[in-house]
């Protein structure tokens, strides 16, 4: 349950949007050019307690539940998406492992600093041949005495290259049909062994850096061992996944709003043959799609949310969100930029970010085609079940 009633809330959610759309979205060309986030944005950020939203008020943060993370995503959505990646790990991997199964010592050590943006967390989970499957992991960690060491290496890592911390997925045994073998280590970035590469270039997202990671005997305490027991960490993943994937959804509602938003300008304002081209009624076809895209999928995503929180639904809810949502993104942008024509195509139109930024929405999170299998096999083993 949230710990910020609904009229607080919706004070925080006007902050939000207000820092979004005067100080972020002029500052979206630059973002892009320079390929990272502005200093003072990024304190600005953490003055407005957005690394640790998520986090409950004991541990420095705002204690929002996923129904209110949902309305925030929505409005980072309206952005850059590398606004949202400087504390998007803070508040879901990091935040959902350390709460839901850190041991005293571990939420001592690390949620009051995670909250306050001192330290930026980072997800370290897909790795070549294991995405959106996390039981297909080869990054192993044995126990040596009072430490683990872990060996293995990691790719499209956000966040790496700024990390303070390390959340990461190794393979402690082989999998069993009862244990897969998966359990979850807090690394701090310092620690030797660790080495993380040069910054991805990516076809959209500037500013979000993602890299590869390598660990190589890298030696931790056994105090590291997310929750004192490996059988935790699976556990981790998938419910750390499934809330993410409502997360993402949102964002992608917000995306799809900006491209709904820049289209109607666009159809309003410019002409073509002296009419104005909203006047033509194939564009406004293009403009009740994606009005109608946008409707149903913010629906979507606050149903599942609140789905998610009463705990009515944590796993088909939140990977149909994913993939309708992620899917109609890329519907919008791509609609949005028929719309502008030739200008759509133009760096520096942020329909032509927004097209270029929403494509990774539908892979990372677990990809659509994952969510359909996720979606489908659940639907019939409840069939089954309930026969």
């Amino acid at each position: 349950m949230s710990e910020v009633a609904a009229e607080d809330f919706e004070a925080i959610r006007r902050q939000v949007r207000e820092f979004v759309r005067s100080a972020v979205l002029p500052r979206e060309t630059e973002i892009m050019n320079a390929d990272r986030v502005p200093d003072d944005l990024r304190s600005a950020a953490a003055q407005m307690g957005l690394f640790g939203y998520a986090i409950p008020a004991e541990w420095g943060g705002l204690g929002l539940d996923l129904a209110q993370d949902v309305e925030l995503a929505m409005e980072f959505g309206y952005t850059t998406p590398a606004l949202r990646s400087l504390f998007g790990t803070n508040n879901g991997i990091a935040r959902q492992v350390l709460v839901g199964f850190g041991t005293d010592a571990q939420k001592q050590r690390w949620l009051e600093r995670i909250a306050s943006g001192d330290v930026v967390a980072s997800f370290a989970l897909t790795e070549p041949g294991a995405g959106s499957d996390p039981a297909g992991l080869r990054t192993r960690a044995h126990r040596d005495g009072d430490e683990w060491v872990i060996d293995g290496s990691k790719q499209f890592i956000t966040n790496a290259p700024i990390a303070d911390l390390f959340v990461v997925f190794a393979r402690t045994a082989e999998p069993q049909p009862e244990n897969p073998g998966i359990a979850v280590f807090l690394v701090p970035a310092g620690t030797p062994g660790i080495t993380v590469g040069p910054k991805d270039a990516k076809m959209g997202q500037e500013g979000a850096w993602t890299a590869e990671v390598g660990f190589d005997q890298v030696r931790v305490p056994a105090d590291a061992l997310v929750g004192g027991d490996e059988a935790a960490g699976y556990r981790a993943a998938m419910t750390s996944l499934a809330r993410g994937r409502v997360h993402i959804a949102a964002l992608a509602v917000g995306a799809a709003q900006r491209a709904l938003d820049e289209s109607v300008s666009h159809a309003a304002t410019n002409t073509q043959g002296g009419r104005r081209i909203g006047e033509f009624q194939l564009v406004q076809a293009m403009l009740a799609d994606q009005q109608t895209d946008v409707l149903a999928g913010r629906a979507m995503v606050r149903e599942t949310a609140r789905a998610h929180v009463s705990g009515e639904d944590r796993r088909i809810g939140p990977s149909a969100a994913k993939l309708f949502c992620t899917e109609m993104a890329g519907r919008v942008a791509d609609s949005a930029v028929q719309v502008h024509g030739g200008a759509g195509y133009m760096r520096e139109i942020p329909v032509e970010r927004i097209y270029r930024d929403v494509r990774l929405l539908r892979l990372y999170e677990g990809t659509s085609e994952i969510q359909r299998l996720i979606v489908g096999g659940g639907l019939v083993r409840q069939a089954v079940r309930g026969s």
